[in-house]
């Protein structure tokens, strides 16, 4: 029969560590609830009444400057912090606007402002949004819509794991049946068309 050892208060001896709640750190899934506003103060992306975000930390499934500030945080933090372009969506880059002739969008039925497309180029592929069309010459721009806006997140930790092994090899979080769905890297600095 083993016994817990105990002081005569009830606690454990001070020569046993205490437990400490796992903080979120590279190679750790974090679960957070999420607000996000722009300058104005307009929220622009919510989880509220959905489910959380769920990331793999160091795998760049969020924005940089979000990562850093719940370095640390555990289950039950509250994090306000605002991050500025270069650590959000980068820099607006006028260079990121061009002109297109419409044959650039064959097979597409009806080109129009607000549309989003992807365009393989040299670096890779690029999102693109359609911002305007004038006779046969559409305007994109390769900015995400966000570029140039300093950012407000007011974040809650709801939860910090380990990562497993598969999650750190593939580099983002595996659901219950296999891959998570998109909702993991909704505030990934790639997508184009918005936060979601």
């Amino acid at each position: 029969r083993s016994r817990s050892a105990k002081n005569t208060n009830g606690s454990p001896p001070s020569h046993i560590p205490e437990i400490r709640h796992m903080t979120i750190a590279a190679n750790k899934v974090a679960s957070i609830q999420y607000t996000v506003l722009d300058e104005e103060g307009q929220i622009i992306d919510s989880s509220e009444g959905g489910e959380p975000l769920v990331f793999l930390v160091g795998a760049q499934n969020v924005i940089q400057g979000l990562e850093e500030a719940l370095i640390g945080k555990a289950v039950g933090d509250q994090v306000k912090t605002t991050v500025e372009p270069a650590k959000a969506y980068g820099e607006y880059n006028p260079e990121g606007v061009q002109e297109v002739p419409m044959e650039a969008f064959e097979g597409v039925e009806t080109v129009e402002p607000g549309m989003a497309f992807t365009a393989e180029t040299e670096q890779g592929p690029m999102n693109l949004i359609v911002t305007a069309v004038e006779d046969n010459m559409v305007t994109v721009d390769g900015n995400h819509p966000l570029a140039g806006k300093a950012l407000t997140f007011d974040v809650t930790v709801e939860a910090v794991r380990d990562a497993t092994d598969e999650e750190m090899a593939h580099g983002h979080v595996h659901g219950e049946g296999g891959h998570q769905d998109r909702k993991s890297t909704r505030l990934n600095s790639s997508h184009a068309r918005n936060l979601v």
